[in-house]
């Protein structure tokens, strides 16, 4: 491997100044805002590639996961003009394509081939047919475990497991004495976040945030049950503080040993099996769980991806920008440098053609998470949304938002399970009336 990802973290400190300095002696100068996920952040080690090749300089503004969603809706509806490139998601994408707020991708060179995106990701970040968004890397979500633990419990993962074998295994790892928690999952607010995780979960109980008349569900039973389940799982065998872990905390905490199992993002299986892990030689992957007897599993849907702001003065520029990134060139450089298990994953159907990337031990359970995840039908009784952890209407984010600081505060022991649900419950359907939905 060329850099770990702990230096790759240094040099993304550096690369604003590196931009700056850059643009002392280039024409052109690009401002990004990205997430601080470990791919995007080893993507900015090797931005001096692009501007060796291009002369365009690159600003990089790199915030955490609420953060940057906050600071990107904000500039695009002020039309604040602070970014030329955006990552953004499945969520923001067709909505914010529909407003006219992004530029149109519908020009990229025949070399880049739109077409090799997988399909779920490009229906996902498109409107109308246009795509207006192009995936850096595409996700669903899936069981990360420690086999050697596994083992030791006498038990056996199975490649699709319920929710209650999730429990016996997290009851069966858990060691206190040893600083292992049984299992790691989400619980920080924010509704890409703790919010996301919950939603799929829920999804896998027989939950829905609504009926199909906009009616909002926090006051069914299976919402009761999926909570319940959650919170009673966390607080005998998670971690603590777990109400404000996200993604970020609890790589850290599985990296550092101290989780049974973690089950979340597709994509941190290349980190729990790379060299800033101390159990990477003992991670075994399955599917995201489901409640015996339903039929949805706990996985979800997403791309982290870039797109130009409506507005910006340097657009092709940007364009450039983002062919060269989420292009098959990039995989192909990232694989010379540190490795095809380190490429960015679920974006492209030529990666999984390439036997290489084959022989990565998490690469058909990415694909096969990917390909189980519909946005269209995402629970077991009908809804009027798309999406699988978000509602695909403009009024969610905030209002999910809200909602996930409630559970926030179930998990946190601040409020009962039931008091969380009956305050989800009064700010979505005050929400959706505000809103004209009933």
């Amino acid at each position: 491997m060329k850099n770990s990802l702990r230096a790759l973290l240094g040099a993304t400190a550096m690369c604003a100044v590196a931009g700056t300095a850059f643009a002392d002696g280039h024409s052109k100068t690009i401002t990004i805002a990205t997430v601080n996920n470990g791919d995007m952040v080893r993507m900015q080690g090797y931005t001096d590639i692009f501007t060796e090749e291009t002369g365009i300089a690159v600003e990089w503004v790199t915030l955490e996961e609420n953060t940057l969603r906050q600071r990107v809706t904000t500039d695009i509806t002020t039309k604040g003009g602070q970014f030329d490139i955006m990552t953004i998601g499945m969520y923001e994408t067709p909505i914010w394509g529909a407003n006219g707020w992004l530029v149109p991708l519908n020009d990229l060179s025949a070399e880049y081939d739109v077409d090799d995106i997988l399909p779920a990701m490009r229906d996902g970040l498109s409107h109308d047919g246009t795509l207006y968004a192009a995936p850096f890397y595409g996700e669903s979500s899936m069981v990360m475990y420690r086999t050697d633990l596994m083992e030791q419990a006498g038990l056996e993962m199975p490649d699709a497991p319920t929710w209650e074998f999730i429990r016996e295994a997290a009851a069966a790892m858990d060691d206190p004495e040893k600083d292992i928690n049984g299992v790691c999952l989400r619980g920080k607010a924010g509704w890409g976040e703790g919010g996301a995780f919950i939603t799929v979960t829920g999804n896998s109980f027989g939950a829905r945030w609504f009926d199909e008349d906009w009616n909002a569900q926090f006051d069914q039973p299976e919402w009761a049950e999926a909570l319940n389940f959650y919170v009673n799982l966390m607080n005998d065998y998670g971690p603590e503080g777990y109400a404000t872990n996200g993604f970020n905390e609890n790589l850290s905490l599985f990296n550092q040993g101290k989780c049974g199992m973690w089950i979340d993002a597709t994509v941190a299986a290349s980190f729990v099996t790379g060299d800033d892990s101390t159990v990477a030689d003992s991670v075994g992957f399955a599917l995201a769980p489901n409640h015996e007897g339903v039929e949805k599993r706990a996985n979800w849907l997403w791309a982290w991806a870039l797109a130009v702001p409506a507005g910006t003065q340097k657009e092709a520029e940007a364009k450039q920008f983002i062919e060269w990134a989420t292009g098959k060139a990039y995989i192909e450089l990232v694989a010379g440098k540190e490795g095809w298990a380190n490429v960015p994953p679920g974006a492209r159907t030529s990666l999984y053609e390439t036997p290489e990337y084959l022989e990565v031990p998490f690469a058909q359970m990415t694909l096969d998470s990917i390909n189980a995840a519909d946005p269209t039908n995402p629970t077991v009784d009908p809804v009027p949304y798309v999406g699988i952890q978000f509602v695909a209407i403009p009024e969610f984010a905030g209002m999910a938002t809200e909602v996930s600081q409630e559970f926030s505060a179930a998990y946190a022991g601040q409020q009962t399970v039931e008091e969380a649900l009956a305050k989800a419950q009064a700010i979505t359907n005050e929400t959706m009336e505000a809103a004209g939905y009933k």
